[in-house]
């Protein structure tokens, strides 16, 4: 019979994923993870494998729950085009006001990882994939309500939204002028119109 862990599995797994978001893959050390998950590397390995395995765990916890957040945001707002500008203008708050310059964890890793690693490319690419389609319902359920035009073409626009966005979220970790990224994100909402 296995021993019972003697740690909160998910609470460390949610420390490495902040510790993965902050400082990437390569820069952080196993030093670093078993100092902010309060555990030791054998721990570390018997629950979830190495490094990389738990750097996966953690960006697919991430993932899980960007893309639930993102379907909420833009479900919760009658005006397709007033939900997309809150969910822009809140990215852009988040990183203005937290002053870490995290950007989006998904990004870090397709920057990062995704040249040269099948697994994370793939997996990237599916979330962007996946946020494509969340965009796409919302423009169609803009086009059937009446407030976006009948002849839009929902997956292109919604690609091109998620083109914007990963730009946008890249530009903001070097700290640009607010009313650079205002700018930025009026002309990107003009798509919608």
């Amino acid at each position: 019979m296995g021993r019972t862990r003697e740690f909160d599995e998910e609470k460390a797994l949610d420390a490495a994923m902040q510790l993965f978001w902050e400082k990437g893959y390569e820069a952080t050390s196993l030093s670093d993870l078993t100092s902010r998950m309060g555990i030791q590397r054998p721990s570390i390995y018997s629950a979830f494998g190495g490094k990389k395995e738990l750097f996966e765990a953690a960006l697919r916890k991430y993932l899980m729950t960007r893309a639930s957040h993102v379907r909420t945001k833009l479900q919760n707002n009658s005006s397709v085009i007033d939900a997309f500008r809150t969910f822009f203008e809140e990215v852009v708050t988040e990183e203005f006001t937290d002053g870490r310059s995290r950007g989006c964890f998904c990004i870090n890793t397709m920057v990062e990882l995704a040249p040269h690693d099948e697994k994370f490319e793939i997996l990237t690419r599916e979330h962007q994939m996946y946020l494509s389609v969340i965009f796409q319902e919302t423009i169609e359920r803009g086009i059937q309500s009446g407030e976006l035009e009948a002849g839009i073409n929902a997956k292109a626009l919604s690609q091109s939204l998620i083109v914007s966005l990963i730009g946008l979220t890249v530009l903001i970790k070097s700290r640009p002028e607010r009313s650079f990224v205002n700018n930025s994100i009026e002309t990107i909402l003009t798509l919608l119109k």
